[in-house]
């Protein structure tokens, strides 16, 4: 069964027009210069994902306080299982990383994509 309805690509165009503060940051000043290929907000399944990296299987997802919670704990752990399900790895930052520790964030990403 295909996820990828018109409904959730609308969804991913307008986060990608509405990304967040450290989206922005992590995209503009970082992913965006890759020699590799990486996507914004990427329809995987039924989800969006913040960033994907078909080259290194990678999924790269900023997490805000929503994420912290016991809901959304629950919800990323579904998520996770799915995608590493389809051989992705996933890897999670907090906003707070990329707010004070950017570099050592960018650093971490190359090691998986290498």
């Amino acid at each position: 069964m295909s996820y990828s309805t018109p409904h959730l690509r609308k969804n991913a165009q307008a986060l990608r027009r509405n990304m967040t503060k450290e989206e922005r940051h992590l995209w503009y000043d970082f992913l965006k210069f890759l020699p590799q290929t990486v996507h914004r907000q990427k329809v995987i399944g039924p989800y969006i994902v913040d960033f994907y990296c078909a080259a290194a299987k990678l999924v790269i997802e900023l997490d805000g306080e929503q994420h912290y919670a016991p809901s959304g704990k629950a919800a990323d752990a579904q998520r996770d299982a799915y995608l590493h399900h389809l051989g992705l790895t996933v890897v999670r930052y907090s906003n707070l990383e990329i707010q004070q520790n950017f570099e050592g964030v960018c650093t971490d990403i190359l090691q998986h994509i290498q």
